[in-house]
């Protein structure tokens, strides 16, 4: 039996401290005018990977994410309309992510809060509930909090990232003291700016570690 290979993207940033999803409108059929995940087939030679910036840039003008990994496969009968397709998911993290600019068989493409997402085509509408939470775990025991930050952020600026993709409110002084504490998740830079209120605040940068220990966890 054969079946096509799609590559679809769940593209996360912050934006105005919400937590949002790149979504596209459908230029074409099946679900044409229906909100989905940017995305789209892999070419005869071409790598998952390659295929899946190469998506991105048709489908949105933008070129490179702060974070990209694989998310997963999807492959159900019927998933697709047109006929037996497999999709690889990658999940991308995007800080301070521009304004995205539809082409190829997206009519639009805009950057929605993921506490007001659409119906969405295909089963985009799982996969995209799968990498909020591959997100949101990984928050946990890893410093990828650092992806959506720039290159030298405060810490304050860093629980930010933390409460949108979390949701939930976070104790500064604990936050600030627990981000500090673990070893190799941030390192100082020895400058600082303008912080809360007009104070100073220290800036830092992404450590070396590869995981956080011990790890950060959301309340239950």
């Amino acid at each position: 039996m054969s079946f096509a290979v799609t590559v679809d993207l769940v593209m996360l940033t912050i934006r105005e401290g919400a937590l949002s999803a790149l979504l596209i409108r459908r230029a074409i059929p099946p679900y044409q005018g229906g909100s989905a995940l940017p995305g789209g087939f892999v070419l005869p030679e071409e790598d998952l990977d390659d295929a899946a910036e190469r998506e991105l840039v048709e489908e949105t003008g933008l070129r490179g994410a702060g974070h990209l990994e694989q998310l997963g496969s999807y492959g159900a009968p019927g998933r697709d309309p047109r006929g037996r397709v497999v999709t690889i998911a990658y999940l991308a993290l995007v800080p301070d992510a521009p304004a995205p600019r539809a082409g190829s068989d997206a009519a639009a493409a805009d950057w929605v809060p993921v506490a007001a997402l659409p119906p969405l085509a295909f089963d985009h509408g799982r996969i995209l509930a799968d990498g909020i939470e591959r997100a949101r775990a990984k928050l946990e025991y890893t410093p990828l909090a650092a992806a959506f930050c720039p290159p030298e952020f405060t810490i304050a600026e860093l629980r930010q990232v933390y409460e949108s993709v979390w949701g939930t409110r976070l104790d500064p002084r604990n936050f600030h003291r627990k981000v500090t504490s673990t070893d190799g998740f941030v390192v100082a830079t020895g400058r600082s700016t303008a912080g809360e209120r007009g104070r100073p605040a220290q800036l830092f940068v992404r450590g070396a570690a590869p995981v956080l220990y011990p790890p950060l966890l959301r309340k239950s």
